[in-house]
């Protein structure tokens, strides 16, 4: 069905193709493929059982009525209470926080409330494939800004300041960053964030990787920065990634007073409040310490399995460029190197190795950049043995039809 039959409000609306990788996968599965499907962005681990089971003790205590469109106070004080941790003590209140129906909700809220039509919103990129679709769905322009090749596909002021122009409002940023892994250092946040206050921008900061980070502690937040550089800023989070709770759908968003409430109003006339059960789980999550622990736990199975691919495609794979990972559960690969006459991109790279080799891997078209493929290490070692044992197979079997397409290459290298 044509497109030209619906309103302007979804013209520009494209499905997500990590989803559309899902499904392929899910679908040759189902037709008895023995598929390894390493293209979600999704933990593999199990919610931590404290809080599946206070989950599972408030639906026994009834607590299964509509709750306040912003939440319910005990999960806003939980995560008050967890932000103010990670970040050494920082004051945060309660009542700028509002809860909905998982992080993506939160970033539309906030686009919708801060931009309007014609005005353009700074995207670094490679990103992650919602950005520009939620912005495009609240009659805004994204404006992708490319990370340098050289910095971890990071943007820097400087290209930051080059995209600008006089209809630039607002700028998404993403730190640990989805597809790529890297992390901003506070340095480079508060240089953003001192620029962003001289253009004044609204920085809307998603930080949903903020606790799978490599480093010591979580990785550097805008909540780290001084107040007076906060006043335009937007933090995005959620339960999602960090507790495994990808399917309990509870983001949130911290926001100056006055956006909260208006982002709370806009909320009321389309979800209402996130689910109740869902959220006196995640105040488990983010308010017992104990759950810390799994966490913790759960990221260095992270690190280990980072560390595993970064030694495979530096061995077997030598040459291949690839962003090391600092943060996140992605590694991010550059493949035209093996670009021949019939994959000439990334994402024609994605659909052979899915059809010669029963891997499933997303193209970088879906972040910005067909040169490039986003691995998810959010999986089980077998699986990733098997995943790298197919992917190096693929390597080769490309590499030797670049050299029967030009079998004189050897002369002029």
């Amino acid at each position: 069905m044509s497109n030209a039959l619906f309103s302007r409000n979804v013209a520009a609306l494209a499905p997500s193709a990590t989803i559309a990788v899902s499904r392929e996968a899910a679908r040759l599965t189902a037709e008895g493929v023995n598929v390894v499907d390493l293209g979600a962005g999704e933990p593999d681990f199990a919610t931590p059982k404290l809080v599946a089971d206070a989950g599972a003790r408030a639906i026994a205590a009834g607590k299964t009525k509509y709750a306040p469109t912003e939440g319910i106070l005990e999960l806003r004080a939980a995560i008050a209470r967890r932000l103010a941790l990670l970040s050494s003590g920082r004051a945060v209140n309660a009542d700028n926080i509002v809860v909905s129906n998982g992080s993506k909700q939160a970033l539309f809220n906030a686009c919708l409330c801060l931009f309007g039509q014609r005005e353009k919103v700074l995207i670094p990129a490679p990103a992650w494939t919602s950005y520009p679709q939620i912005v495009h769905l609240a009659r805004a322009l994204p404006a992708l800004v490319q990370g340098d090749p050289e910095w971890s596909l990071k943007v820097s002021v400087n290209e930051l300041d080059r995209a600008y122009d006089e209809s630039v409002k607002g700028l998404i940023i993403n730190s640990p960053t989805n597809p790529t892994g890297a992390v901003y250092t506070l340095a480079e946040l508060k240089t953003i964030a001192e620029w962003a206050k001289r253009k004044g921008l609204w920085i809307i900061s998603d930080e949903i990787y903020r606790q799978i980070h490599y480093g010591v502690g979580p990785a550097p937040s805008f909540l780290d920065l001084p107040d007076e550089l906060l006043e335009r800023v937007v933090v995005v989070d959620g339960a999602s990634k960090a507790f495994a709770m990808t399917g309990w759908r509870i983001g949130f968003a911290l926001a100056p007073r006055e956006l909260a409430q208006t982002m709370n109003a806009l909320q009321s006339h389309t979800t209402s409040g996130a689910n109740t059960i869902a959220m006196w789980a995640a105040a488990e999550a983010f308010g017992n310490d104990a759950v810390q622990a799994e966490v913790v736990a759960m990221t260095a199975a992270f690190r280990k399995r980072r560390d595993y691919l970064v030694q495979r495609f530096r061995t077997e794979l030598a040459g291949v460029e690839f962003v090391e990972p600092l943060g996140a559960f992605y590694l991010f690969f550059r493949v035209d190197d093996v670009f021949t006459r019939h994959v000439p991109t990334a994402t024609e790279f994605c659909r052979r190795l899915i059809a010669d080799e029963a891997l499933a891997l997303v193209p970088g078209a879906a972040f910005g950049d067909d040169r490039w493929v986003r691995m998810s290490y959010a999986a089980s070692d077998e699986m990733l043995k098997a995943g790298m044992d197919r992917l190096v197979r693929e390597f080769a079997r490309l590499r030797a039809e670049q050299a029967s397409e030009n079998p004189l290459s050897h002369l002029t290298a």
